[in-house]
């Protein structure tokens, strides 16, 4: 069994209530006090368990179990996915075919979660491998018959968590919807945010979803204007206050006609500003005038014109530490940042990996995503992927492995080269060196650490205290390629 490494888990989004240092001024200059609201609340970690994609039905809705008051879940197969709690026990059960009645059990050890097999007739596997008893770490992937589940441990949660059914989701929109705790009291609060006329501020890496966020956000907000996106990086730096705020007849060489401008096209709506880090410092005091002024003044025009419009902001960028090396405007991005959400990146929502798979079949086979299925195989490649372009690449990924599919399941040999990257190697061939208990601890902190470090010999001896040579002798006898890790 190989064992993932705990992906850096953001504390989620700023608390509702914190210590503020503030300055007073008086006569005597400013002195410094302590904000006297109340404290915020601190985090506390928990374990959790999300039956996500069951391979032949794909748009079942994820489940989320808590296991904080539980000693025993047992896994089995059911005439549909349902769940009972009896004191400290719960029992889970799925429509799956490949799945037995009482196919597994996961039972606390101290404050150890341990997966035992119940003498299934298909087996249970950990992270891809056959595992009759194996000890979870955080992130593990449990496969039961052609069923998917996520086993997450010591996630810092602010608040109560409960079990979530997302079949029963009150939630109207599928890009706000999630199984990870952090992620959900993010999405309650844009959902609230978005029925008010407050800027949003989105967050993350590149390809992680921010322009489905700024949709979602648009469709609650109830404007009736429309949503006109904006990527700030793509704009010719010549040309960006013409094709943000429109010119005049003759105002350049090339002006033959009055352009209203981007800016002005989203009256009444909501305007999308992609990459807004890309934003040269002259059309950001521009764009700082639109949202304090609510007005426009086109290139070449001697009068503003009233605007009303939205503002959503999104940035792969620091901008907060572009505010202090000078290359962003602190005072816009005070105004941009009524509310900041962040999202992570998809390696770090593994568990979210079956919600997002039926928002793109939806988007991608419309009427025909109930007929869709996957291979094991094919859903085992799915989650081991690192996703470095994360929700854009499963999209893309995915769109392809259906019209290469046709009627058939989606199988490995669909998805493509790319996901064969960065992978978990796979168990040694039967010809291998013979591995005791220990070695094969060993060799799964080697994997663990690999991943963490993207392949970096010198950072895996480092991190485990030994020598890079000594490192070099374990990747040689347990077969590991350390290429197969760097991106």
């Amino acid at each position: 069994m190989t064992t993932p490494p705990p992906p850096p888990w953001r504390e989620g989004p700023e608390p509702l209530f914190r210590d503020t240092l503030a300055s007073v001024h008086g006569e005597g200059g400013s002195t410094r006090s302590w904000d006297a609201r109340p404290r915020r609340a601190a985090a506390h970690p928990i374990d959790y368990l999300v039956a996500g994609l069951t391979c032949d039905q794909p748009m079942q809705a994820s489940v989320r179990f808590v296991l904080s008051e539980l000693d025993e879940v047992v896994l089995g197969r059911g005439a549909s996915r349902s769940s009972s709690r009896a004191g400290r026990r719960l029992v889970v059960h799925v429509a799956d075919p490949w799945m037995s009645s009482s196919h597994a059990r996961l039972v606390r050890n101290e404050d150890r979660w341990l997966l035992e097999d119940g003498g299934s007739k298909n087996g249970s596997r950990v992270n891809g491998w056959p595992a009759r008893q194996a000890t979870l770490a955080d992130g593990d992937l449990i496969e039961l018959g052609c069923t998917f589940f996520v086993f997450r441990r010591k996630v810092p949660v602010v608040g109560e968590c409960a079990d979530l059914d997302l079949s029963a989701s009150k939630s109207q929109l599928a890009e706000l919807v999630t199984c990870s705790p952090a992620l959900e009291r993010q999405f309650e609060a844009l959902a609230r945010i978005a029925r008010t006329d407050a800027a949003v501020l989105v967050t993350g890496e590149t390809g992680t979803g921010k322009e489905l966020v700024a949709r979602a956000v648009h469709a609650t907000s109830g404007l009736r204007g429309p949503f006109v996106a904006v990527n700030c990086g793509a704009i010719p730096e010549g040309l960006v206050e013409s094709q943000l705020f429109g010119h005049r007849k003759g105002a350049f060489s090339g002006a033959t006609a009055d352009q209203l401008g981007l800016v002005r096209s989203a009256d009444g709506g909501t305007l999308f500003l992609d990459e807004i880090g890309d934003l040269p410092l002259a059309a950001q005091a521009a764009v700082l005038r639109v949202l304090q002024e609510g007005e426009v003044l086109p290139v070449g025009g001697t009068r503003p014109a009233q605007v009303s419009v939205r503002v959503v902001a999104a940035t792969h960028r620091d901008v907060d530490a572009m505010t202090v090396s000078g290359t962003f405007r602190e005072d816009l991005l005070g105004r941009l940042a009524g509310f900041r959400a962040t999202l992570p990146p998809l390696r770090e929502r593994r568990e979210d990996l079956g919600i997002l798979l039926a928002v793109l079949l939806r988007k991608h086979a419309g009427a025909d995503a109930e007929q869709v299925s996957f291979t094991p195989e094919a859903a085992r490649e799915l989650y081991r992927h690192r996703w470095p372009l994360n929700v854009r690449e499963l999209d893309k990924c995915l769109a392809a492995a259906l019209a290469l599919a046709g009627d058939e399941p989606i199988g490995e040999n669909h998805l493509g080269q790319a996901l064969h990257r960065g992978r978990s190697p796979r168990p040694l061939s039967q010809d291998g060196p013979a591995l005791d208990d220990e070695e094969l601890r060993r060799r799964e902190e080697l994997i663990r650490l690999l991943t963490e470090h993207r392949g970096n010999i010198t950072a895996v001896a480092a991190a485990s205290g030994k020598a890079r040579m000594q490192i070099q002798r374990w990747l040689k006898r347990y077969g590991i390629d350390p290429k197969t890790y760097r991106t």
